[in-house]
């Protein structure tokens, strides 16, 4: 695909059912549209569908604007009683990403580099921290600071500032980059869309000093794991996994060094996937069409 051509993003989850990929490609088709990218899943343990189709907005015969009405028609029955089960995305549009951090600045600085070198396509309105210490970061890169600091005490006033930021700047996602906090229940129904980064190979040594339950357990290898986020702690959806070897001459130094290396790369990883609408989460599963 030519990167420089517009496209719509169209993807569904939906119970399963005959004809789904005929009608969609035949509405994309009837409008005189070029496929370029197409990729579905159907998880026969729940009867659920999950498609994702891309096409060229050139030479298509429905506007920007009057695609999601003429859409509806085809895609809404497919939902049946759960509602609407498609989202509509389009290449021209910018995903707007808010990065939360705390004081360790090894997966900020890497998401940074990447979106300064044009590998994630998004906008970050600003970086958000319960300290300062890596405000000297998001000036280098000339990208506004928010300190929000939070203590036990003052969780709900700083979740509140928090959300009204997000509003504010029309943020579509927040990437905890090591933010080292938990989101409240309410946090999260108020603001569903937040993805994490966590230094194991969940579901292993999930919660608090994971690299150190890993050295203690006499592990051969580490991971981290992205995910989304969600009320149960680092159990919310998996959306990207890497690991590394680690040897028996390993101190707990040697794991959290080790360690820094696959955080980044994982997370960078699924914050490029999210952006590119490749992800569908169901349940707590997701479907990744890369």
């Amino acid at each position: 695909m030519n990167p420089m051509k517009q496209t719509a993003t169209l993807l569904i989850s939906c119970p399963d059912q005959k004809g789904i990929v005929a009608r969609l490609s035949n509405f994309v088709f009837q409008h005189g549209g070029n496929i370029v990218d197409s990729d579905h899943h159907t998880d026969f343990s729940v009867d659920r569908f999950l498609g994702r189709i891309e096409w060229e907005m050139e030479g298509f015969a429905l506007s920007k604007a009057g695609l999601p009405a003429a859409l509806a028609e085809v895609a809404d029955p497919m939902g049946g009683a759960e509602g609407r089960p498609w989202r509509l995305h389009f290449s021209d549009e910018l995903p707007r990403i808010a990065i939360w951090c705390s004081r360790q600045d090894h997966c900020l600085l890497d998401l940074l580099w990447r979106y300064t070198a044009g590998e994630l396509r998004a906008e970050i309105p600003f970086i958000l921290s319960n300290h300062r210490d890596l405000e000297p970061i998001a000036a280098q890169f000339g990208i506004p600071f928010r300190h929000v600091p939070v203590t036990h005490a003052s969780k709900s006033e700083a979740e509140a500032q928090s959300l009204t930021l997000l509003k504010e700047h029309r943020v579509d996602l927040v990437v905890l980059a090591k933010y080292m906090q938990v989101l409240s229940d309410d946090f999260l129904r108020s603001f569903p869309s937040v993805m994490n980064i966590h230094h194991s190979f969940l579901p292993a040594f999930a919660g608090a000093q994971p690299y150190h339950q890993a050295h203690a357990r006499g592990v051969k290898v580490i991971g981290a794991t992205a995910h989304y986020v969600t009320p149960e702690l680092d159990a919310g959806p998996i959306i990207e996994q890497e690991i590394t070897r680690v040897s028996h001459r390993d101190t707990v130094e040697d794991l959290i060094r080790k360690g820094k290396d696959v955080e980044r790369l994982v997370l960078a990883r699924a914050v490029r996937l999210h952006l590119q609408h490749r992800i569908l989460a169901y349940g707590n599963r997701t479907v990744v069409f890369e």
